[in-house]
């Protein structure tokens, strides 16, 4: 199975895809994770991304599917991906439809969690003050939640057109929206 974490930065998306990981044994292909890594190895591609990150904008395409092409074999022998945080744009979304189906592969379903975004706020802020992610600075992250609502909110006619897409509730307990995710799964394919 395939499936895309939807919604604005912090909206638990890696909170929820770690433990569907662990709970399904699926692979995670986190831009963001990807993304850090590539700077965390000082290699010019890493300086460039960071240099992109700093300001707030979003990576551009190519590199971001470059990315995800490198982890699907990782992903098909584990079952299925669950992509958090890609795609972001119509064009990526297109471009992941055509990758996957020259694997003989699908978007399964989108779980897009809806999240009041000014309480986003106190989740960059505690992110902040406990791991010091640059792009948890308050001035960054509102420009990445503008680039969010400006580039990615319409992938939901998208998916929504596919008939691919449920909305759950992102702002309860980590365990209850687990438990919404576990129940649209399984409804997957039926």
């Amino acid at each position: 199975m395939n499936l895309i974490l939807f919604g604005p930065p912090a909206a638990g998306k890696g909170t929820q895809a770690k433990r569907l990981v662990d709970v399904h044994g699926m692979v995670q292909l986190s831009t963001g994770d990807m993304l850090r890594a590539a700077i965390a190895s000082g290699s010019e591609l890493g300086q460039k991304v960071k240099g992109v990150l700093d300001r707030g904008d979003l990576v551009t395409d190519e590199i971001v599917i470059a990315l995800i092409e490198d982890r699907l074999p990782e992903a098909e022998a584990a079952g299925g991906a669950i992509f958090d945080g890609f795609p972001r744009t119509v064009a990526q979304a297109e471009a992941l439809d055509a990758m996957l189906a020259r694997r003989g592969a699908k978007v399964d379903v989108v779980l897009r969690l809806k999240v009041d975004e000014s309480a986003l706020m106190s989740r960059i802020a505690k992110r902040f003050a406990e791991q010091g992610r640059a792009d948890d600075n308050p001035d960054v992250f509102a420009t990445r939640l503008k680039a969010y609502n400006d580039q990615t909110a319409p992938l939901l006619p998208y998916y929504q057109g596919q008939g691919k897409l449920i909305e759950l509730d992102g702002m309860g307990p980590v365990e209850a929206v687990a438990a919404d995710i576990d129940v649209a799964l399984g409804k997957v394919g039926k």
